[in-house]
C-alpha cells in the first residue's frame, strides 16, 4: 500500500513537470521574446521604417532619456498618483472588511454585486465619465450649476482630484477582495479564544485579526501601487494627459514618445526602465510580505 502511494506521488511530480515545462515554454513564447526583442530596441536606432532593429547606439537612448525634463514631471505625478490611490484603497478595502465581513458571511452572494466595477473595462470607465463630467454636457456639472456650485472637474484645478477618484473607484473592490478573502482565512478557533480573553468589537480587529492580515495588506499595497502608477487607460480617455501635462503618467509620456514624436528608441528605453522598476518593487513587496509572515 505504501509503495503504491509512492508511486502515485511520483507520477504526480511527472506530470507537474510536464506541465511546468509547457508554462515556461509558453511564457517563453509570449513574454520572453518581446522583452529582449525590446532591450534590443532600447539600445538601437531604429524606427517605423526598420523595426529590425536598426544601428546599434548602445546607451545613448537611456542618456536622452533621462535628460528630458518631461520624463521626471511624468514620473513626479506617476509616483503621487500611485501613493495617494493605493493608500486610500487599501484604507476603504480594510474599512470595508471590518463593516461587511459578518454580512457577506451571511450572504456571500453579495461580494457579487461589489466587485462590479471592476467588470467596467478602464478605457470603457473614461468615456463614461468623460460623458458625465464634461463642462458643458454632463449630467453632473449640469446639476451643481442648477445648485449654484459650478464645478469644471475637468479643469486644470480639479482634473488630478477626478482621475484619483475615478482611480479609486473602480480599483478599491480589488483591494476589498483579496483582503476580504485574507479575512476568511483567519481560523474561528484564533477568534473565539481571543473573546475568552476578553478582546472583542474594536481589541479584536485591532489585536488579533489586522495583525494576521499584514502580509496581504503588504502585497495589496504593492499590487495597487504598480497598478496606479503605469495607469494609461482611463487617464489617456478622459484627458489625454491635459491639460497640458498635468495628468501625464509615465505610460501616457512612452506612448506619446512612441506615437506622437516618433523618438522610438528612447520611449522602450524608459519602458524597460519602467518594466525593470515594477518587478524591483514588487519583489520587495513579496520579501517583505515573506518575513512579515514567518516571524
Amino acid at each position: 500500500m505504501a509503495a503504491q502511494r509512492l508511486g502515485v506521488r511520483a507520477k504526480e511530480r511527472a506530470d507537474a513537470r510536464y506541465f511546468l515545462v509547457a508554462l515556461c515554454l509558453f511564457l517563453a513564447l509570449m513574454l520572453g521574446f518581446p522583452a529582449l526583442a525590446n532591450l534590443w530596441y532600447s539600445f538601437s536606432n531604429f524606427s517605423f521604417r526598420d523595426l529590425t532593429g536598426g544601428s546599434f547606439v548602445g546607451l545613448a537612448n537611456y542618456r536622452q532619456a533621462i535628460a528630458n525634463p518631461g520624463l521626471w514631471s511624468a514620473l513626479g505625478f506617476s509616483l503621487r498618483f500611485g501613493l495617494i490611490c493605493a493608500a486610500i484603497e487599501l484604507i476603504l478595502g480594510l474599512a470595508l472588511v471590518f463593516v461587511l465581513h459578518p454580512l457577506l458571511a451571511k450572504r456571500p452572494w453579495m461580494t457579487g454585486i461589489l466587485m462590479l466595477p471592476m467588470m467596467v473595462s478602464p478605457a470603457l470607465m473614461g468615456v463614461m465619465y468623460r460623458l458625465i463630467l464634461n463642462e458643458f454636457t454632463g449630467v453632473i456639472p449640469a446639476y451643481l450649476e442648477m445648485f449654484g456650485r459650478p464645478i469644471n472637474f475637468l479643469g486644470k484645478n480639479n482634473v488630478y482630484f477626478t482621475v484619483i477618484g475615478i482611480e479609486i473607484l473602480q480599483w478599491t473592490p480589488f483591494a476589498f477582495l483579496i483582503l476580504l478573502t485574507a479575512r476568511q482565512t483567519i481560523p474561528m478557533e484564533l477568534e473565539e479564544a481571543a473573546a475568552v480573553d476578553g478582546a472583542i468589537g474594536v481589541q479584536l480587529n485591532t489585536l488579533v485579526i489586522l495583525p494576521n492580515m499584514v502580509p496581504t495588506i503588504i502585497i495589496v499595497a504593492f499590487i495597487r501601487f504598480i497598478d496606479s502608477f503605469r495607469v494609461f487607460d482611463h487617464i489617456y480617455v478622459l484627458t489625454g494627459g491635459g491639460p497640458g501635462n498635468t495628468t501625464t503618467s509615465l505610460s501616457i509620456y512612452i506612448y506619446k514618445l512612441f506615437f506622437n514624436q516618433n523618438v522610438l528608441g528612447e520611449a522602450v528605453a524608459v519602458s524597460i526602465m519602467l518594466l525593470m522598476a515594477s518587478l524591483a518593487i514588487l519583489f520587495a513587496g513579496l520579501k517583505l510580505a515573506v518575513r512579515t509572515r514567518t516571524r
